[in-house]
C-alpha cells in the first residue's frame, strides 16, 4: 500500500501524468453522473421493485453497474455488452486463421479487430437491451407501445455505446485501461452501501448480540484484509525458469552468453476465467429474469434463486477452473517458446532444446495452472460460503469483486510506473 501511494505521489508531481489523472479522474465522474440519469419512459420505483424480485442474480448485476441497474438509469447495462463482444472476438480469433492471422498483422489489424468488437456490443446491447424491454413489465409508464420499445432499447444501447466511447477515450488519454477502470469505479461506488448494509445487519442482530456482534463486524474486516492480500500476493507471484543462451561468433563479434529467465504467473489468465464462468452461469437466469420476472411459475422460482443453491457455486467453479487452463493455453505455447529459444541458442540448464524444453515448460505450467485455477474458484465461491455460514447474502467484497478492484488497481499502478520511468531515461544521446 506504502508502495501505491508512492508511486501516485511521484506520479502527480509530473505535470503531464498529472494530467492524464485529472483527465481519468473527470471521465469516471461523468460516468458516475450518467448512473443517474433515468431512462425516458420509466417507473424507476417499479423498476426497483423488480429488481428485487430478481433476487442475489440482479444484486450482482446491480453491483457491477454501481446501481445504475436499479436506478432504472442510462447505464443500467453497464460495459457487459463491450466484455461479451470482446470476449466472443477473441475466441473467433483463435478459431478463425483469417482473424488471427489479422491479429499479428499489428496496428492496423487490431484496429479492424476493435471495430468488429464495437459493432458486436452494439448489436448485443441492443439484444440485451430488447429482453430487458419485455421484462420490464409494470414498470413501463402507459404501457407497452412501438414508441416505448424505440426509446427505452435505443437509451440502453446508446449508453453502453457510450460507456465503450469513454473507456476507450481513457485507456487512450489517461491512465490505465478505461472499460477495467469503469467496472472499478461501479464496484467501488456501492462499498458504502455495503459496510451500511453490514451496519445494518449488527443493528438488528443478524450478526449476533453484544460483544458476539462487535467481533462478527472485526472478523468480517480482517476477513475482507486476507482476501486482499491474498489476491496481490497471487497476482504478483511468478515461476522464474532460467535459461541461459550459448556464446556465438557473428564476423568479428561475440553474441549471447547472457543468463535470462521465463517468467510465469501463478495466475496467468487474470479475471478473463471469472468473467466467463460468471457469463455462462447468468446467462440462463437473466433470460428467465428478464421475460418470466414476476410470473408464478416453478422454473422461474427455481432460475431467480439458483444463484443461491449450492449447485450454482459448485459448477461456477467448475468453469473457472476450465477456463483458467483453457485461457492459460491460448496466452502461453510452450512448443512455440521451446523453437523460438532453440533459434536464438536458448537452453534451460538441465533441459535439452526442443522437445524436452517444451514437455518441461508444459508441466510447470500445469502444475502452476492448477494453483492459481483453485485459488480463483475458492474466489468465485467464498461469497456463498460465506453466504451459508453466516445466513447473510450479498457479502460482495469476498469474492469476485475484490479479484476485479486488485487487479484494476495494480494494472493502473504498473502503467503510471512505466509512464514515470520513460520520462525518466535519459536515452543514448546524453
Amino acid at each position: 500500500m506504502a508502495g501505491m501511494l508512492e508511486t501516485i505521489g511521484n506520479a502527480w508531481k509530473i505535470p503531464d501524468l498529472r494530467k492524464k489523472i485529472f483527465y481519468t479522474i473527470a471521465l469516471l465522474l461523468v460516468f458516475r453522473m450518467g448512473s443517474f440519469i433515468p431512462v425516458p419512459g420509466l417507473d424507476p420505483a417499479a423498476f426497483a421493485a423488480l429488481v428485487e424480485q430478481g433476487g442475489s442474480l440482479f444484486g450482482f448485476i446491480d453491483i457491477i453497474t454501481g446501481g445504475a441497474f436499479k436506478l432504472a438509469t442510462i447505464f443500467a447495462m453497464s460495459i457487459t455488452p463491450y466484455i461479451n463482444s470482446s470476449i466472443i472476438m477473441n475466441l473467433l480469433t483463435v478459431a478463425i486463421p483469417k482473424l488471427e492471422q489479422l491479429a499479428k498483422e499489428g496496428e492496423e489489424g487490431r484496429k479492424k479487430l476493435a471495430q468488429w468488437t464495437r459493432y458486436g456490443t452494439v448489436i448485443l446491447g441492443f439484444v440485451q437491451a430488447t429482453g430487458l424491454y419485455f421484462g420490464l413489465g409494470s414498470s413501463i409508464v402507459g404501457g407497452r407501445s412501438i414508441l416505448s420499445f424505440i426509446t427505452i432499447t435505443l437509451t440502453f444501447t446508446a449508453g453502453t455505446a457510450f460507456l465503450m466511447w469513454l473507456g476507450e477515450q481513457i485507456t487512450e488519454y489517461g491512465i490505465g485501461n478505461g472499460i477495467s477502470l469503469i467496472i472499478f469505479a461501479g464496484i467501488v461506488s456501492r462499498g458504502p452501501s455495503g459496510v451500511a448494509t453490514l451496519f445494518e445487519y449488527y443493528r438488528l442482530g443478524r450478526l449476533g448480540a453484544g460483544l458476539f456482534g462487535i467481533a462478527s463486524l472485526i472478523l468480517i474486516a480482517a476477513l475482507f484484509v486476507v482476501v486482499i492480500a491474498a489476491v496481490v500476493w497471487v497476482q504478483q507471484a511468478e515461476r522464474r525458469i532460467p535459461v541461459q543462451y550459448a556464446k556465438r561468433v557473428i564476423g568479428r563479434k561475440m553474441y549471447g552468453g547472457q543468463s535470462t529467465h521465463i517468467p510465469i504467473k501463478v495466475n496467468l489468465a487474470g479475471v478473463i476465467p471469472i468473467i466467463f464462468a460468471m457469463s455462462i452461469m447468468m446467462f440462463p437466469s437473466t433470460i428467465v429474469g428478464y421475460f418470466g420476472i414476476g410470473s408464478e411459475s416453478k422454473i422461474v422460482d427455481f432460475f431467480m434463486e439458483w444463484p443461491n443453491h449450492l449447485s450454482y457455486s459448485l459448477i461456477s467453479a467448475l468453469l473457472v477452473v476450465f477456463f483458467t487452463f483453457f485461457y492459460t493455453m491460448i496466452q502461453f505455447n510452450p512448443i512455440e517458446i521451446a523453437n523460438n529459444m532453440k533459434k536464438n541458442g536458448g537452453f534451460i540448464p538441465g533441459i535439452r532444446p526442443g522437445k524436452p524444453t517444451s514437455d518441461y515448460l508444459s508441466r510447470v505450467l500445469n502444475r502452476i495452472t492448477w494453483f492459481g485455477a483453485l485459488f480463483l474458484a475458492l474466489v468465485q465461491i467464498l461469497p456463498a460460503i460465506l453466504g451459508y455460514a453466516t445466513k447473510i447474502q450479498g457479502i460482495w467484497f469476498a469474492g469476485p469483486g475484490v479479484l476485479i478492484l486488485v487487479n484494476v488497481a495494480l494494472d493502473t499502478i504498473k502503467q503510471m510506473e512505466s509512464q514515470m520511468l520513460m520520462r525518466h531515461y535519459k536515452g543514448f544521446l546524453e
